[in-house]
């Protein structure tokens, strides 16, 4: 058999594609200009001894660059800002007859004219926004050089050289990995993309490993938290690794656009093997349960170690991954939190639920779907593509749901513009802003083939949008940054302007509202614990002086958090007799043996009640969503809370129903203070209780958190946290 052929660059470009951080191409160590006279020994001439780049945690290397807390013993800056290394030689340096420079490279073909290779010239002052190495100390055999990067180089790991010129040519150092140097984004420099002025804000979106979550739905917002981990050892690499894998030419990696939009690809393992496996089915064989993880970290070191998809993950999850690779590269970034998000629907605008003439749901002719909630991240930057106004934070998501420019990838798309309606530009505007936008339209599907509309809800749809509050564990509600309130003019010219540039209505309804009818329809579902009984209260108001009979109808069904229905646990139809003027309630008790045996990981249920007033004909409709109220995993510490101090961790767990839980995993993780771990429980019984303790030693110090989940073959979606303040080792 004859191999692949690889592909040949030869006649079309001088140099292959330079794609790969990892690949390595040194520089000779002598580049002669041509024969050496005999008797002359290069070595005579100004030799490099020693190479110190000052990487310690505690050096101003670090400290003054914000890098100090990465668990990574090389030397790591960001762009844009000066940092200081040493250089010896074998003699003084005498600078009007030596010459010297320092050089970067990055990849297997570097070239100056790509940033792959950077010479930095030695200079009297140095310029902003130039690269360029002032010589601040200059003792007997060394010098002192401040080295300041330019603000729009490339991300990533560099390999540093020292070049000596002399009479016959040039000598350089030979490859040494421990002057090895890692160049960030820098949220701190004014000339970087990413600059945020805010020193709280880069606090929060850069700095901070621990977020919170936001899951449930907009009545019931549930929070959890997730350890992001960006400076935990390996995890710089693993990043890097993702857009090597990306095959991401190394030119581009100074770009946040570019850099986000290929990360938002590679969260997912559609169509590029990316990190994680998406699944929505509730079926997590050979893998773990989404609701299982606790933070990126064990995610993205087994994705670099494996270099195979990890299985498995759901919108938080990719969010949760899609941050810490943000963060970690110094992308100021959060993760958002949608209620009540539309998908699957084209960018129409519309999400359609057909009724039949009854009134229940016609469920072959309805395939739009709305997600309880959906998760993506923020991105800040600048856009220099795009218009003034339009930088700041841009929505990118990385669950795979519709297929962009050829990949499964979202973003970014500037939230000013979505806001606005100005959904032509780049990138992936539509999709957004219908995420946020889309009207909830009820259609009557008649026998005869014909549809006609009965309602339309504007207001449910992108009803809270929220994210993790600046320096808290809170929520902050941004729903005014994507969307004018509904009712305003702002709001509906936004939508204008959106149907201008295209967003399209597959169905005209503007005016179609019905006269409102003279019976108001609400319900209400009682916070309800798993596994126990609990009670919906439909209301039926008259607000006309005439008699009215109604006929209603309630379907309860499991669904993923997705909105798509499993299976339809509870129907009950019943007749409604309305007095003039009056208030009629309805109860209906919903028993756990009807919803346990068929529960998915999230416990959601959704309700639809419909009625037909018999005497005008007229629909009324209602849905909503509940999250039952799952039991916690408790955490517990006893011990010195103290950096290098033992401490006992213990997690504890009570089965509250009414069987017993199979194949049990709990997961404990703490960011500086344990490495992620996992222990299994064949079985725990009916209200038995089981315990699990393992001895730590945090190694960061300020305000930690300890992170549990548990997972079963019949119960997930379980956990429970434990906030802690490590103290300081006392100096000796």
């Amino acid at each position: 058999m004859s191999e692949t052929p690889r592909t040949a660059f030869g006649g079309r470009r001088a140099v292959p594609p330079n794609n790969s951080n990892a690949e390595e191409n040194d520089p000779p160590t002598v580049e002669l200009q041509g024969l050496v006279p005999r008797g002359v020994n290069l070595q005579d001439y100004l030799n490099v001894t020693g190479v110190h780049l000052f990487k310690e945690k505690w050096d101003s290397n670090k400290v003054d660059h914000h890098t100090d807390k990465y668990d990574n013993n090389k030397l790591i800056v960001r762009r844009g800002q000066s940092f200081y290394i040493q250089i010896d030689f074998n003699r003084p340096y005498d600078p009007r007859r030596d010459l010297f420079r320092v050089e970067y490279v990055i990849g297997r073909y570097p070239q100056a004219n790509k940033g792959t290779y950077i010479p930095v010239p030695i200079v009297s002052e140095l310029q902003s926004g130039k690269w360029g190495a002032k010589i601040i100390m200059r003792e007997k055999k060394f010098v002192r050089l401040s080295i300041q990067s330019s603000p729009d180089c490339i991300v990533g790991k560099f390999r540093m050289y020292v070049a000596v010129w002399t009479p016959y040519g040039i000598l350089r150092t030979r490859r040494n990995p421990e002057t090895d140097t890692y160049i960030l984004f820098n949220p701190w420099c004014e000339d970087d993309a990413v600059y945020l002025d805010d020193d709280k804000e880069k606090e929060e979106y850069v700095l901070n490993d621990i977020g919170v979550i936001f899951y449930g739905d907009s009545n019931n917002v549930r929070n959890r938290s997730w350890s992001y981990g960006q400076f935990e050892d390996g995890i710089l690499d693993a990043c890097l690794y993702m857009m090597d894998r990306a095959q991401m030419d190394l030119s581009g990696r100074g770009n946040p656009i570019k850099v986000s939009r290929v990360g938002s690809a590679m969260v997912n393992s559609k169509d590029d093997n990316g990190v994680l496996v998406g699944s929505w089915d509730n079926i997590y064989a050979y893998g773990v349960p989404p609701s299982a993880w606790t933070g990126s970290i064990d995610i993205l070191l087994e994705y670099q170690s494996s270099q195979n998809p990890v299985r498995y993950g759901q919108c938080w999850v990719f969010a949760g991954v899609f941050n810490t690779f943000l963060r970690c590269l110094g992308i100021p970034a959060r993760v958002v939190t949608n209620y009540f998000s539309a998908h699957d629907n084209d960018a129409n605008l519309q999400m359609d639920i057909f009724l039949e003439e009854d009134g229940n749901v016609n469920s072959k002719l309805t395939k739009d779907s709305i997600w309880n909630y959906h998760c993506w991240n923020e991105a800040w930057m600048t856009r220099p593509d795009l218009p003034v106004g339009f930088g700041g934070w841009q929505a990118v998501d990385s669950t795979p749901q519709e297929n962009s420019d050829g990949m499964y990838r979202c973003g970014p798309a500037s939230v000013q513009a979505i806001k606005h309606g100005h959904v032509c530009f780049q990138f992936d505007a539509p999709f957004v802003f219908a995420e946020v936008n889309s009207d909830l339209v009820y259609i009557t599907a008649k026998k005869d083939g014909t549809h006609i509309v009965e309602a339309v809800d504007t207001t449910h749809v992108g009803k809270l949008i929220v994210t993790k509050e600046v320096g808290g564990p809170g929520m902050k509600d941004i729903t005014d940054t994507y969307k004018f309130q509904e009712g305003q003019k702002e709001e509906r010219l936004a939508l204008e302007t959106a149907l201008m540039y295209g967003v399209k209505k597959s169905l005209n309804t503007d005016g179609v509202a019905k006269p409102r009818s003279d019976v108001d329809l609400e319900f209400e579902v009682e916070n309800a614990v798993l596994g126990t009984n609990f009670t919906l209260t439909i209301t039926f108001q008259n607000n006309s002086p005439n008699s009215y009979t109604l006929s209603a109808y309630l379907s309860g069904n499991i669904i993923f958090y997705t909105g798509v229905s499993k299976e339809e646990f509870k129907n009950e139809t019943f007749d409604v007799t309305l007095e003039p003027l009056s208030v009629k309630k309805k109860e209906v008790l919903i028993r756990a043996s009807e919803y346990m045996g068929q529960l998915l990981e999230q416990a959601s249920l959704h309700f639809f009640v419909t009625a037909r007033i018999n005497d005008t004909r007229d629909i009324l409709a209602k849905q909503k969503s509940i999250v039952l109220t799952i039991p916690k995993v408790i955490i517990k510490v006893r011990g010195a809370k103290m950096v290098g101090s033992d401490m006992v961790v213990t997690v504890e767990f009570t089965n509250p129903l009414k069987e017993s839980l199979q194949n049990v995993w709990i997961r404990l993780d703490g960011p500086g203070v344990i490495k992620p771990i996992k222990k299994m429980f064949r079985e725990i019984r009916p209200n038995s209780t089981v315990q699990w303790e393992e001895v730590c030693r945090p190694w960061v110090s300020g305000h930690r958190k300890l992170m549990a989940s548990l997972t079963s073959d019949s119960l997930r979606h379980v956990y429970g946290e434990l906030d802690l303040q490590i103290q300081r080792q006392p100096s000796a």
